[in-house]
């Protein structure tokens, strides 16, 4: 799949930066069956925004943690003038598992269409192989639901 994308190069700076935001998250809020997933967005501007999945019992009620995030950013004035520049989330393993390091994680389909929603320029950063990437919102989600006017 990874041979037709075409990655976008990581900042090593600022991205280690985004990517401990989403980790410190998840090390400070991890709780089995309730949060398990934490996204980290930067704006434009500079500035970082999270957010924590939220697990529930009846699971269509769950919302994502890029969800999250993205309800914060906006809430918090990003948009046209300081949009969605980059985005990376992290799963915590459970206490069974025998990794118990932090994974980056792909966002899950209703959140790619999500993100090309609200980031569409912004740079999805993946695991791929052992190493970090970046790719465009319209690499992970081609072909994109449009309503018919």
């Amino acid at each position: 799949m990874t041979d037709t994308l075409q990655p976008i190069s990581v900042n090593p700076e600022s991205d280690a930066a985004l990517l401990e935001a989403a980790r410190g998250l998840i090390r400070q809020r991890y709780a089995v069956g309730r949060h398990h997933i934490a996204a980290a967005l930067r704006l434009r501007s500079g500035k970082i925004v999270t957010g924590l999945h939220l697990d529930t019992y009846v699971g269509r009620a769950s919302v994502c943690a890029e969800a999250v995030a993205v309800g914060q950013a906006m809430a918090q004035g990003a948009g046209k003038d300081d949009p969605i520049t980059a985005i990376v989330s992290v799963r915590h393993p459970r206490p069974t598992e025998a990794n118990q390091q932090i994974q980056v994680v792909a966002p899950c389909g209703i959140c790619r269409e999500m993100l090309r929603d609200f980031a569409p320029d912004a740079r999805v950063i993946l695991d791929v192989d052992g190493s970090l990437r970046a790719f465009s919102t319209a690499d992970l989600l081609p072909l994109k639901y449009h309503r018919q006017p």
